[in-house]
């Protein structure tokens, strides 16, 4: 990949979308993790006012210290970005507090981590309707429309998707190229929603390189049935994702009335 040239490619992408959608800037949730930092970072490069947004809910003190230090790098770089931080913890508490719980941990602590997701999506939304600005998608290619891995109408509700045709390792070479602070291209990928050190990995199973590997593999149409044992468990995952988290990449479903019934 020529990083240069992608990078500018979807500098002026995301230009000529926001002069013809008529919006004066761009908002993005800051994780600490390297999607939202490269997003952030192109869409500085973009000189439309940036705003970075910080929506700690009991995180990490290393996912915060990231997230601080790539957009205090950020405002250095560019004179068009700021910041905000809106600390969701208590709202995140409160809402637990209103509805029922469940005896089911996994269902529940998967439940509320989705909740924490569709809590940050409202709020980008809420700084995005002030401004007038778009909220730009962090999601690469592999968690889009590989295995689904993102929250329906959490982070998964956004305007405009940036790096959605990136793999995880294209993502890698483009925050090389951005200058993306070393610890944030160093640290392991987690969406940081459970309250604890779970990575990416360890909740799906696989790494993104070999991810990336399987989805090449599915897409060609082909199937694992020759290779080793670890590979063949990797296309098992990528493929039972794949399938379950269709809901997620497909329009919504449209129930069309036949005319002779209206």
């Amino acid at each position: 990949m020529n990083a240069e040239k992608v990078t500018t490619y979807i500098v002026n992408w995301l230009k000529t979308y926001a002069e013809n959608a008529g919006v004066k800037g761009f908002v993005i949730g800051i994780s600490g993790g390297i999607d939202s930092a490269v997003t952030s970072t192109l869409c500085a490069q973009t000189g439309f006012p940036t705003l970075c947004v910080e929506m700690p809910i009991h995180q990490a003190e290393s996912q915060v210290s990231r997230a601080e230090e790539h957009i205090k790098q950020l405002k250095n770089r560019f004179a068009n970005v700021s910041e905000i931080r809106t600390n969701l913890t208590s709202t995140f508490e409160n809402f637990k507090t209103v509805v029922p719980s469940s005896e089911n941990s996994d269902t529940l602590n998967l439940t509320l981590a989705n909740t924490r997701a569709r809590l940050r999506m409202t709020t980008l939304y809420y700084f995005a309707g002030l401004h007038g600005y778009l909220v730009a998608g962090t999601g690469n290619k592999i968690e889009d429309f590989g295995v689904g891995f993102y929250t329906k109408y959490g982070d998964g509700g956004v305007d405009l998707s940036p790096i959605a045709d990136l793999l995880k390792s294209e993502v890698y070479e483009l925050a090389s190229f951005l200058k993306v602070p070393i610890s944030i291209q160093k640290a392991a990928p987690t969406d940081g929603l459970f309250g604890d050190s779970r990575t990416d990995e360890d909740q799906i199973g696989a790494s993104y390189d070999e991810l990336e590997w399987a989805m090449k593999v599915h897409d060609a149409g082909k199937n694992a049935d020759n290779f080793t044992d670890r590979k063949k468990e990797v296309f098992k995952i990528y493929d039972r994702l794949h399938k379950i988290n269709q809901h997620k990449m497909n329009p919504i479903p449209v129930c069309k009335i036949p005319e002779n019934l209206k």
